[in-house]
């Protein structure tokens, strides 16, 4: 680990010229004791996004998911899957995104193409802007968000449900953790096109754990004043800032964080990740009855599509039926 301010001394922040793309940088603020994560995606969340061909206000949305599961997952100790989701009964009737332990990352989302320009052409009319502080109220509607951490098998499946409430998901995530878990937590986020290609950046802060919080900072005002002192600074964080193509994050915090002492840690290589394959997708068209697989076939073959990934796998009828009888033979006696 490093302490920034040392670091900057030492070698200067012309040294961070080349921006880290598609990470998660964790690091810590020593003065106020409080511990964050800083999340830059450039290609993946591009290539992530560009596939789907989403109207821009979904993009936006599902990039915002997808960056707070990876600010999220990062605060964890855990082996497996970490997933966030959103049910509403607005025009985007869900939103789903998920990062494995390894910093693998993926997100999609459904929609309802008619409601969501009713609400587009709502929104114009009002001359809002499509951002990220009335997505949430105006697509999403009321609904329901969904934490989930699946560590695997022999591991025990913890799950959280909160609410939707306030204008972005942000206000909704926060809300979550007021209600669930009384921790202190602070998220500045970031998602738009630069140059044709979406862009993503997060900054979140939250407080360390209170015996460790007690013995180094004591109780009562100091807490609370370092906590509105880091979310003023947090807060001066622009979104060019946190989505330029060629600010390194260091330098960001460094920005942001020059007074607290900043110390960073291990950055870890966030990556697109979709766990659908030829093989999982054939194991599952041969647990389906006949009669079903009759119904989904089109020409003597049956297409499948990859709502995460937006792949298309085909199938021969013939091939699935020939899998299956192989597999029946195989557990014969």
């Amino acid at each position: 680990m490093d302490d920034l301010s040392n670091v900057a001394a030492s070698m200067g922040l012309d040294d961070f010229k080349v921006a880290d793309n598609d990470v998660i940088q964790p690091f810590q603020l020593e003065v106020s004791a409080l511990r964050g994560r800083a999340v830059r995606m450039g290609d993946v969340i591009n290539d992530i996004l560009e596939p789907h061909g989403y109207p821009n206000p979904v993009a936006h949305l599902v990039g915002e998911t997808i960056t707070i599961a990876a600010l999220l997952s990062s605060m964890l100790k855990y082996e497996g899957i970490f997933t966030l989701q959103m049910h509403g009964d607005g025009p985007v009737s869900m939103l789903v995104a998920d990062v494995t332990a390894a910093g693998e990352v993926r997100g999609c989302a459904s929609y309802d193409e008619e409601r969501l320009q009713q609400a587009r052409e709502q929104i114009s009319a009002l001359k809002a802007p499509e951002g990220s502080q009335n997505h949430l109220a105006q697509y999403l509607g009321k609904g329901r968000l969904v934490f989930t951490v699946d560590p695997g098998e022999g591991g025990d499946r913890y799950q959280g449900i909160v609410e939707i409430k306030g204008a972005s998901l942000v206000d909704c995530v926060q809300h979550y953790f007021t209600q669930s878990e009384q921790i202190g937590n602070g998220i500045k986020l970031a998602v738009g096109l630069r140059d044709g290609k979406w862009r993503a950046g997060g900054v979140m802060l939250q407080h360390l754990p209170e015996d460790q919080k007690n013995a180094e900072l004591g109780t009562g005002n100091t807490r609370e004043d370092d906590w509105r002192r880091a979310m003023i600074l947090m807060d001066t964080c622009t979104e060019d800032e946190m989505l330029s193509p060629d600010l390194h994050s260091n330098v960001l915090l460094t920005r942001l964080f020059h007074e607290e002492g900043v110390r960073v840690f291990d950055a870890v290589a966030v990556k697109k990740g979709c766990r659908c394959h030829t093989e999982k997708v054939m194991n599952i068209l041969c647990t389906m009855p006949d009669d079903d697989l009759d119904h989904m076939a089109d020409d003597g073959a049956i297409s499948m599509h990859c709502e995460f990934c937006s792949r298309d796998f085909v199938f021969d009828l013939k091939d699935i039926r020939a899998t299956i009888k192989d597999k029946n033979a195989e557990t014969s006696p």
